[in-house]
This record gives structure tokens, C-alpha cells and sequence, in this order.
């Protein structure tokens, strides 16, 4: 009687269990909708119901979108979206580890830090573009001022792919990696150090195969988070980067040119490299777990 007592549902199970429902429909439903429309057959339109089923767009995306060429801004994103991961990686572990210790002006530096997560991503954006819009104003009138007429007639811009763009990123990306390695760092007992060092291992002997399997698998995940989040910025990147385009920023310029579901091929590539990242995100931190579980049970 009383364990038919405990397994009755409470009277709010079913309406937040319908709400939980539907808030999973509408973040999931459009990109299931995009993936299921992009093997449309050589028919198929932008809309239900599907006329055949193939792999006719990803042939057509593979062609080329008209004078947009996919491939080079695939590689940009990809290799922006690799830099962004590293200096996100190697720039939170090395905070998480200076923040052990109390630093005068730590606290504001976190502040100072964190603070772009607050900002419109656009103003970010527009502020970094015209920083460097300024330096090109700056290197120019220098060029100007020695006479050299040659260099100064090769300069371009200081606006770029791994310049501006890379600091708009990772003014998005940091923060999450800070907090992440802060809360690791808050966790972490010293003691594991103290014994390294007592056997006679250095600092460097003692952060390399004590500190960092420990703190492999946040690293993984901050490497994770640096790179999805790069993946597909555009706010961001729209005003700083340049005269080149990533994958994002030509995507959302092909919505209003391209009606073929060609656009839906791209968007299900983009979206399984995204997966892609985060499985082996997920399995390589898995696998660095049950190492470290390994290592302290032995």
C-alpha cells in the first residue's frame, strides 16, 4: 500500500513534464527539421513534404554555392576555431594556476576578465574593428613618416582572420574557460603536489604528471567549449575580422540568397562537426577519468 503510495506521481509531474516537452521541440526541432530536409531528393524544395530522399545537396554543396567558395571559409572556421581552442586551453590553466594564490589586483583582473559576457556581443565586436581600424591609421602614418612609400603601398589591414578576430573570439570563449579552471582549482587537493614534491619532483615534473591528468578532463572540456563556441560566432566576428568570411558569416549571407536545400546540406555539416568535437570532447575526458581513477586507487 505504501510503496503504490510513493510511486504515484505528484499532482505538477504531468504539466511541467508537457513544458519539458515542449521546450526540447523547440531547441531541437529546427535543426532535426534542417537535417531531415537537407537529404531531400533532386526535386525536393525549402518546405515539407519531402520529394524523394538522397544525397543530391551535398553533391551540389560540394560543388560550390555560386561565387561563394565553402571550402575556404570551411577551413577558416576550422582553423580560427583550433587557435581559439589553444589559447583558451593554455591561457585558463595558466589563470586557474596563478589565482591559487591571492594576487594583488586578482580580484578586478577576474572582474575585468568576465566582463564580456555581459556585453552585446555586436558592440564587442564593433569596438575590436575599430581598435584596429586605428592601428591601420597608426602603422600607416608611420609608414608615411620614414618613407616607406614600398611597404606602405603592400600594407593591407591589421584586421584579419588570426588578429582581430581571434581576439573578438576569444573575448567570448575565455571567460567560460576562467570560470571552469577557477571552480577545477577550488576543488583540488594540494596534497596530491606536497607528496610529489617530497619524493623530488620539481614544479614543472610535479604539474605534468600529477596537476595535469587530474585537471586533464576540465581541460578537454574548456578545449570543447573554446572550439564550439568559436565554430559558429558571428556577432562577434562580424565586424572584426576583416575581408574574409568564416563558415558562420557566409551562412547567414546565403539564407537570403540561396533557396535550394543546399543551405540545409551546410547547415547539417556544420552541425556534425560540432558533434564531432564535443563526442570526442566527451570520450577523451571519459577515458582521462577513469586513468586518474586508476592512478589514485593504485
Amino acid at each position: 500500500m505504501q510503496a503504490g503510495m510513493s510511486d504515484r506521481r505528484a499532482p505538477g509531474f504531468w504539466p511541467l513534464a508537457i513544458v519539458f516537452a515542449l521546450f526540447v521541440v523547440f531547441m531541437y526541432g529546427p535543426m532535426f527539421t534542417i537535417f531531415v530536409l537537407s537529404f531531400q531528393g533532386p526535386e525536393g524544395g525549402l518546405t515539407f513534404p519531402m520529394r524523394g530522399v538522397s544525397l543530391h545537396w551535398f553533391h551540389k554543396l560540394a560543388e560550390g554555392l555560386g561565387t561563394v567558395d565553402i571550402g575556404a571559409a570551411f577551413r577558416r572556421s576550422l582553423m580560427l576555431g583550433a587557435v581559439v581552442m589553444a589559447f583558451t586551453v593554455v591561457l585558463s590553466v595558466l589563470a586557474g594556476l596563478a589565482f591559487r594564490k591571492r594576487l594583488k589586483g586578482g580580484d578586478a583582473l577576474f572582474y575585468i576578465a568576465v566582463a564580456s559576457l555581459i556585453m552585446p556581443s555586436i558592440i564587442v565586436s564593433l569596438g575590436i574593428g575599430l581598435q584596429f581600424r586605428l592601428l591601420d591609421t597608426g602603422i600607416k602614418s608611420a609608414l608615411t613618416a620614414m618613407g616607406a612609400e614600398g611597404t606602405l603601398e603592400n600594407y593591407g589591414t591589421a584586421l584579419g582572420l588570426l588578429t582581430s578576430a581571434l581576439g573578438a573570439h576569444l573575448t567570448w570563449t575565455l571567460p567560460f574557460g576562467l570560470l571552469i579552471m577557477f571552480a577545477v582549482f577550488n576543488r583540488f587537493n594540494p596534497a596530491y603536489e606536497e607528496a610529489a614534491r617530497d619524493l623530488g619532483a620539481t614544479p614543472w615534473q610535479s604539474f605534468r604528471h600529477v596537476v595535469l591528468p587530474l585537471i586533464g578532463p576540465s581541460v578537454i572540456g574548456i578545449g570543447m567549449f573554446g572550439f564550439t563556441l568559436s565554430w559558429d560566432e558571428i556577432a562577434r566576428t562580424s565586424q572584426a575580422i576583416g575581408d574574409v568570411n568564416t563558415l558562420p558569416l557566409e551562412l547567414q549571407g546565403l539564407t537570403s540568397t540561396v533557396t535550394t536545400p543546399s543551405i540545409y546540406a551546410l547547415g547539417t555539416v556544420t552541425t556534425i562537426v560540432s558533434f564531432a568535437v564535443m563526442g570526442v570532447a566527451l570520450g577523451s575526458a571519459a577515458l582521462l577519468g577513469r586513468r586518474a581513477s586508476k592512478r589514485r586507487g593504485g
